[in-house]
């Protein structure tokens, strides 16, 4: 059943108003026709079973029949910060990690990125990342679209996400701890805390500054096993991971 998003203010009473690029493509591209179902998620967790009542110039407004609490979404919340990865490869990844159940996405720069931010080109950078999210969403049967924030720098990386109750460090250096021992000590009755970051180098890696900074201000240096992951397969990995022991066990 096509799959939808809206905001609270478009909800009123028993109708929920679907707006803009959405409409358009309910009249236009999947040619739908009053009285075809179709399903609404507000953003908040819940999604509503609709059916189409009126169609508008600019807006297809739908009749609730019934609402529930979703069970797409993950139970703990988690935020990706990836290093900026050379060509499309950052669209892969907020691909494959909104798949994956992430709460949200940021990227960042670090002393080994080739590709640097362009404040002249972000906002529409950041605004095509989001559309590719809001697919991704849609197509895999989330309840909420995981934001994609606009490019940080190192510092900003490690203040936001000092924010989460435990931040995941992957690090392919020494010292660090084996995702899947991390991740079972950190287990309490079988359930992961409640706000997880995990960090992300790009193809480069971490400068050996860049690892002690971060070790010293409390993250948890992880290694992903003995083989190397590629920029772009990384973050799916450790999010699978993590839904291994959240979500499927």
């Amino acid at each position: 059943m096509p799959r939808f998003f809206v905001r609270q203010n478009q909800i009123e009473e028993n109708k929920i108003k679907i707006i803009g690029e959405d409409a358009r493509h309910i009249s236009r591209s999947l040619r739908m026709a009053v009285g075809e179902h179709i399903t609404v998620c507000d953003m908040q967790s819940r999604e509503y079973d609709c059916v189409l009542r009126d169609f508008g110039e600019t807006e297809v407004v739908a009749e609730i029949l019934g609402v529930k609490e979703s069970e797409n979404e993950p139970p703990c919340y988690i935020k990706l910060y990836q290093a900026l990865p050379k060509g499309d490869k950052l669209d892969t990844v907020i691909q494959k990690a909104v798949e994956c159940g992430v709460g949200e996405i940021i990227p960042f720069e670090s002393e080994r990125c080739v590709v640097r931010m362009k404040p002249e080109a972000e906002e529409k950078k950041t605004q095509r990342r989001n559309r590719i999210a809001a697919e991704a969403a849609k197509q895999c049967g989330r309840s909420a679209i995981p934001a994609v924030s606009r490019t940080v720098d190192f510092d900003n990386m490690m203040s936001g996400a000092g924010e989460s109750e435990i931040c995941l460090f992957c690090y392919e250096g020494d010292g660090t701890k084996p995702l899947g021992v991390i991740l079972k000590e950190l287990c309490v009755e079988g359930n992961l805390p409640k706000s997880i970051s995990v960090i992300i180098g790009s193809e480069g890696g971490f400068s050996l500054d860049e690892a002690a900074r971060c070790r010293e201000s409390g993250m948890i240096m992880t290694g992903l096993g003995k083989r190397i992951l590629r920029t772009e397969t990384a973050s799916g990995f450790v999010l699978s991971c993590i839904s291994c022991f959240s979500e499927l066990s």
